[in-house]
């Protein structure tokens, strides 16, 4: 006769709390690997990546205008042209201007810039300030090799590096851009037609989220970069500061990169001055400087984009220096509208988002209607989510 096992209570293994915790340990450790091998392939597969999201972010900048040229008749394909040539005219137009204007007269812009920073540093110096000025004499010179030398046109374009390469993506961007604009809802229908109803509302509703996120963001940026280079190049056309229109392009391209951007842009600009206007003039250039940004920050970007588009600064600055890190200056350029979008999705998937900060948006207007099921705004209490 044999002796039968007392019952336990103890839970199976890894169902106690050891268990648990390690668990979910190694469900991180397995999205954290996931996570770094996505990031790997993207970096290896820029060529393709950059121009898919820049053509993403271009098409839904312009989707509003896709859908009022939709509904007044346009075939798709027509609009689509429209707002292709319409957005190459623009681009090309600032990158022309950043050519001639800014790149011609990069190396005299550096030395104004270098000597302003020199006069300052000479100021300080006569407050008797507790400053190691050759520590800011070596950081100086490093900044005006770098920026004087040709590392710095290669740089800042380590998205794209070489020439074939840049070719080869501003091609891929034009035609990637012109399908997204003609077929946008008809290619997200195909990538999402096979799933289960409940999950496709939750997909549409992320889509439509992430378009009016991206074209809020970016028509909001460019028209506060605008009104900044404005704003603060007349003020140096008034002050006959040398250099004001490269200035003035410097700043509007500093306004795509937030917090970071246009600070640096109004130093550039205030040392400048400082050289050419003295003392009173630089502190004009400041004065406008932070009369822009004040109108910037409390009115242009919450009427231009609403609540739904804000990121705390701290997570705009990780977002930058990540960005910055893995694709340089564009990088910088598109981290910001990158984790906005990760953002609302993580908030419309959740049932979270406030549609009413940057106005809904209909996927019929990021393109061509197509023949599609319509589906149930209202999510199925009891249904398979696979």
């Amino acid at each position: 006769m044999t002796e039968s096992t007392p019952p336990t209570n103890a839970p199976p293994t890894w169902r106690d709390g050891y268990g648990h915790v390690a668990t979910r340990a190694l469900q991180t450790i397995i999205i954290l690997v996931l996570a770094v091998g996505v990031i790997y392939a993207f970096i290896q597969l820029k060529i393709v990546v950059i121009p898919v999201i820049i053509a993403l972010i271009i098409a839904s900048a312009f989707s509003p205008v896709l859908g009022w040229m939709r509904r007044r008749g346009l075939p798709g394909a027509l609009a689509a042209t429209i707002c292709l040539v319409a957005s190459v005219i623009v681009i090309g137009g600032v990158i022309w201007l950043i050519v001639t204007q800014v790149q011609k007269d990069w190396a005299k812009l550096a030395q104004q810039a270098t000597d302003g920073f020199n006069e300052a540093l000479d100021w300080f110096n006569h407050l008797d300030l507790p400053i190691d000025t050759s520590k800011i004499q070596e950081i100086q010179d490093g900044l005006l090799d770098f920026v004087t030398s040709g590392s710095f046109a290669t740089g800042a374009l380590s998205g794209v590096a070489a020439a074939g390469e840049l070719i080869t993506s501003t091609l891929l961007t034009i035609v990637i851009l012109f399908f997204f604009m003609k077929d946008g809802p008809k290619i997200w229908h195909f990538m999402t037609g096979r799933l289960a109803t409940a999950v496709r509302i939750k997909t549409d509703r992320v889509a439509e989220r992430s378009v009016t996120v991206l074209g809020g963001y970016v028509r909001g940026t460019a028209t506060v970069a605008l009104v900044d280079a404005t704003g603060i190049g007349v003020a140096l056309l008034i002050l006959q500061v040398p250099l004001a229109l490269p200035l003035s392009i410097i700043v509007f391209i500093g306004g795509f990169i937030p917090i970071v951007g246009a600070t640096v842009a109004g130093i550039l600009a205030a040392l400048v001055a400082l050289v050419t206007n003295g003392i009173w003039g630089a502190i004009i250039v400041v004065a406008v400087v932070i009369l822009v940004q004040q109108l910037e920050g409390n009115f242009l970007q919450p009427v231009l984009m609403g609540n739904a588009l804000k990121l705390h600064p701290l997570v705009i600055l990780i977002a930058l220096t990540a960005g910055t890190v893995l694709g340089g200056i564009i990088g910088a350029i598109l981290s910001v509208p990158i984790t906005a979008v990760g953002w609302a999705i993580a908030k419309a998937w959740f049932g979270e988002d406030d549609y009413g900060a940057v106005g809904k948006l209909d996927l019929d207007d990021f393109g061509e209607n197509p023949d599609v099921e319509v589906l149930s705004t209202e999510e199925p209490p009891t249904q398979s989510v696979l």
